[in-house]
């Protein structure tokens, strides 16, 4: 069983940003550590509560002070930049750590549209998504006669991509181009069967892959007893319905944590983490071989959100033994 992380760089109330790199770059250690095979962070924009906007520079911090494990995006939003930076960026990345570089693309914008226009970018750059893909494939491969744009550097590198997504078009996207598939089941659960079974179904082999590869993302919230896992779950429950209606423009109701997870917002981030292993050793073991088993996955990554680094990582130390990972 492959076992990755992804890390949401959150920032809660009392934190601050230094603080959460400084968990990101322990956190990566540990599960260098615990036998995990790679630590990915989003690109997220004005979210207050989200601090991985800098993708390339977190990865870069965090790849200096690991060795082993790969590090990458999961993933980079391609319609906020050009292929051209993308390609320098992580040819640069590669370069200073190689072999252990991932880049994982996707085609939303990572924020709202005010976001989207502060980015000067074109509202309609997420329609080039295919041909952005491409073309940064291009770059990154080695130099062809006549190429007069060159990713310097970048050029020969040979970076993996891995096309994200939560719908059939990125799945359709990775099987056409013959990129591994990393299916949003963390939090956009809906489409994961339909899209996975696209995604195998058409897959055309490439240099880069000659078989599909699946990574699929599920929440896990492990300690020694249920009851603590339970606690660690409800609490990123209730930071993540309060999240969404302060994002609504809605001021977050004084109610107590428990009315709040009934009402139909906290209904609607339950669905979100449809796909949770909670518990102890025994219960998560249970839940992600049952999430395996049912995707076929080649890989899952893994989400522990939390506001403190010691159950994330504790959560992480769990499920390692217990999937056999580690000693």
């Amino acid at each position: 069983m492959r076992l990755s992380v992804l890390d949401l760089a959150t920032i809660t109330e009392g934190q601050q940003p230094r603080q959460v790199f400084q968990a990101s770059v322990d956190t990566a250690r540990e599960a260098e550590q615990l036998g995990y095979l790679r630590y990915w962070f989003a690109e997220h924009h004005n979210m207050p509560s989200i601090l991985s906007s800098a993708t390339s520079v977190l990865i870069g911090h965090v790849a200096a002070q690991t060795s082993s494990i790969r590090v990458g995006s999961g993933g980079i939003m391609v319609p906020n930049h050009s292929p051209l930076v993308i390609a320098e960026q992580f040819g640069t990345l590669e370069t200073l750590h190689p072999g252990r570089i991932d880049l994982g693309v996707g085609r939303a914008p990572g924020g709202d549209r005010e976001t989207f226009l502060a980015l000067r970018r074109d509202p309609a750059a997420a329609e080039y998504f295919p041909q952005d893909v491409a073309e940064l494939r291009d770059l990154l491969g080695p130099a062809q006669p006549g190429q007069r744009v060159r990713a310097i550097p970048g050029t020969g590198t040979n970076v993996p991509i891995y096309i994200l997504g939560s719908s059939l078009f990125g799945a359709k996207l990775a099987a056409s181009l013959g990129l591994p598939y990393a299916f949003a089941s963390h939090f956009a659960p809906a489409a994961l069967d339909d899209a996975l079974v696209a995604y195998r179904q058409n897959f055309q082999p490439s240099e880069q892959l000659s078989e599909p590869y699946v990574i699929v993302a599920m929440n896990v919230y492990a300690a020694e007893t249920q009851e603590a896992a339970h606690t660690l779950l409800t609490g990123n429950l209730v930071r993540m319905a309060r999240s969404l209606v302060t994002r609504s423009g809605s001021p977050v109701p004084e109610v107590s944590d428990e009315t709040l997870l009934a009402s139909p917002v906290g209904q609607q981030v339950r669905s979100m983490l449809q796909h949770t292993a909670v518990g102890n050793a025994d219960d998560v073991r249970a839940g992600v071989r049952d999430f395996a088993t049912h995707t076929g996955a080649d890989e899952i990554m893994v989400v522990t959100n939390t506001p403190d680094v010691e159950s994330r990582i504790r959560s992480y130390q769990i499920l390692a033994r217990a999937m056999g990972i580690t000693g």
